[in-house]
């Protein structure tokens, strides 16, 4: 076990702790552009605010599947026993916190039905799960490859799947058109998408279907692990940097363009929540800006290498529970958010003037975390049972 813990790469677990604060803010944020009927930024200034936090933060998911990769691919292990040592940390975790949440919130019977072919809606952030398994499910189908492929060959397919991360801007730009039509499951309503390249209401499967989303992330850990040298801080700051700025711009651009274009510049800016899923377009995990922040994030994160008190009292027992924090932290910070909304108000006219929103962001989600992480930590550690509860 001392070994193990020697070999730890400590960036990586700073990595996931940074990622697990991110995702607390993401939630946070959410409130503050979901409602009404589904889309709803109540002041000019929440826009602001919401373009600017949400999107500095959406790296966090790609940052969770692009560590895993760094770590377990290629994998090292039969197929058999990479799916089991995998799956069983994630699925029975999972199972749990599923099962809680749909006793917790709506209706219990109806939950359970849901659960038979989805998560259910009201504990949305376990739709990572679903699709964990799923890169699990080709890091041993790839290893193979994974283990023998050329720099300039895994280049091409990194450079292809970036091709596709523009896909969601493309099919944003021709929406215009009448002739979009809606194709395949969506889970929640939204506009229309426009089909492209062998697309079709009847067919999902286009050229980019297998090397877009998340596979890409997997790509990225791949190289990263084998083909790009550990920098310096200095370096790896003025590499990083101008990528993730350049990939923030584009994200909080796209989101506040968005949602001055629904208000017409007269707030607050309403619509139904097909209307606030094309506010996130730029904000989805599979698009340009948030792909350059994850690899700018990734650079910079990397030369994290203070394993020192800190890091083991800490960081450490922070990341080995940072699977529980994810399944968790929506109990705790649904909780909080009402807390501050009820104690500071909102918007301009809140307790903090125009930085009530981001005061209660931040807030929350430090909060939210303090909390989650401690209790975390806590049941992880029971003897038998604290595995199978917080992963």
């Amino acid at each position: 076990m001392m070994t193990a813990e020697r070999n730890r790469e400590a960036w990586v677990d700073w990595m996931r702790v940074i990622a697990c604060l991110m995702v607390m803010v993401v939630h946070s944020t959410e409130p503050f552009y979901l409602g009404g009927d589904g889309a709803q930024v109540l002041t000019e200034g929440d826009a602001i605010w919401v373009a600017l936090i949400d999107a500095a933060m959406r790296m966090c998911v790609p940052l969770f599947v692009l560590g895993s990769a760094y770590l377990q691919f290629p994998t090292r292990y039969s197929s058999g026993e990479f799916l089991k040592r995998r799956t069983l940390r994630i699925v029975v975790p999972f199972a749990v916190w599923s099962v809680f949440y749909a006793l917790y919130w709506g209706e219990p019977v109806e939950n359970f039905q849901s659960l038979m072919l989805n998560f259910n809606y009201s504990a949305g952030h376990l739709w990572f799960v679903y699709m964990l398994l799923g890169v699990y499910v080709l890091i041993p189908l790839l290893s193979p490859w994974a283990k023998t492929v050329k720099k300039r060959e895994l280049q091409v397919y990194i450079g292809i799947w970036l091709l596709t991360t523009l896909l969601p801007l493309v099919r944003d730009w021709a929406m215009t058109d009448t002739g979009a039509m809606i194709y395949g499951p969506t889970g929640i309503p939204r506009q229309a998408l426009y089909p492209l390249w062998g697309e079709a209401s009847w067919n999902t499967y286009g050229t980019f279907y297998y090397m877009s989303g998340f596979v890409g992330f997997m790509l990225l850990g791949l190289y990263f692990r084998r083909f790009v040298p550990t920098m310096s801080a200095r370096r790896s700051m003025l590499v990083g940097m101008p990528l993730w700025l350049v990939g923030f711009c584009i994200t909080a651009g796209g989101v506040l363009r968005r949602i001055y274009q629904t208000s017409g510049g007269d707030f607050p800016a309403l619509g139904t929540l097909d209307v606030a899923v094309w506010w996130e377009t730029t904000l989805n995990y599979d698009t340009l800006g948030v792909a350059l922040m994850t690899i700018g994030g990734m650079l910079m994160l990397r030369a994290m290498k203070q394993n020192g008190r800190m890091y083991r009292r800490i960081v450490l027992p922070l990341s080995k529970a940072g699977y529980g924090m994810y399944l968790s932290h929506m109990v705790v910070l649904s909780v909080v958010i009402t807390c501050a909304r009820d104690m500071w108000g909102l918007g301009a006219d809140g307790a903090f003037g125009i930085f009530t929103t981001p005061v209660q962001i931040v807030v929350s989600a430090t909060i939210t975390f303090a909390v989650v992480g401690l209790c975390s930590v806590f049941l992880q550690r029971i003897p038998k049972i604290g595995k199978w509860i917080m992963g």
